[in-house]
């Protein structure tokens, strides 16, 4: 019985894992579509939203099968509802994934605003944190899980800067006041991502040292 959890509690990851590189993925070619001018990309975005639904599914109901008829105690009991949890946060950033796509869809209807140099940043630490959040999942390591936290105000810093820089836009010539709204939302549904990506650090807190982080800043650095 305990090598049969085992193996499920192994699938579980291996899953998640799974559903982490579509999306990484996901993040990698909204942003690029938006910033190489390649609608074709939205498509292919859009289609990785179904393997993430359906993956999604398919890991809610292992652990609600593992919970159910396992009666997990303590550690065990902690990596399941934080593979729940961190199972969510995976979707939502699928989510977040889908939306840039499609913000960029609208962007592309105009000719460039500016040099994208800010957001293809912001996307590359927001999907470095997701890929790295999900291996310290996987090797319990919340040595590496605390070092992603630090990183959500590195993303919030860029997002702070994409909008003072496209606020001078906006002012200086009001018909790139689309263009410029359109781009914002995309820092902003790359933030989100990130603190999607931060739940799942402290997710992994959680399950190697039985501490919850969320709203305390010391321990978070700890």
């Amino acid at each position: 019985m305990e090598r049969h959890f085992e193996a499920d509690l192994q699938t579980v990851r291996e899953r998640l894992l799974a559903m982490g590189s579509v999306a990484e993925t996901m993040i990698r070619q909204s942003v690029r579509a938006l910033v190489e001018r390649e609608e074709s990309l939205v498509q292919t975005v859009l289609t990785h939203e179904e393997e993430m639904d359906l993956l999604c599914i398919e890991i809610d109901d292992r652990c609600f099968t593992l919970l159910a008829l396992q009666q997990p105690m303590a550690s065990d009991l902690r990596l399941i509802t934080a593979a729940m949890k961190i199972n969510a946060d995976l979707e939502r950033i699928g989510d977040q994934a889908v939306n840039i796509a499609e913000q960029a869809v609208r962007v592309l209807a105009h000719p460039p605003l500016k040099p994208q140099i800010d957001l293809p940043r912001m996307a590359e630490i927001a999907e470095r944190m997701t890929r790295e959040s999900l291996d310290a999942f996987v090797r319990k390591d919340a040595k590496l899980a605390r070092s992603i936290l630090a990183r959500d105000d590195e993303v919030d810093q860029l997002k702070d800067h994409v909008f003072r820089v496209l606020l001078t836009y906006m002012m200086a010539d009001p018909g790139t006041i689309e263009r410029a709204l359109g781009l914002i939302l995309v820092s902003r549904h790359l933030e989100r991502i990130a603190d999607h990506a931060t739940n799942i650090a402290e997710d992994v807190i959680f399950v190697v040292e039985a501490k919850d982080v969320r709203h305390h800043h010391e321990e978070r650095k700890a």
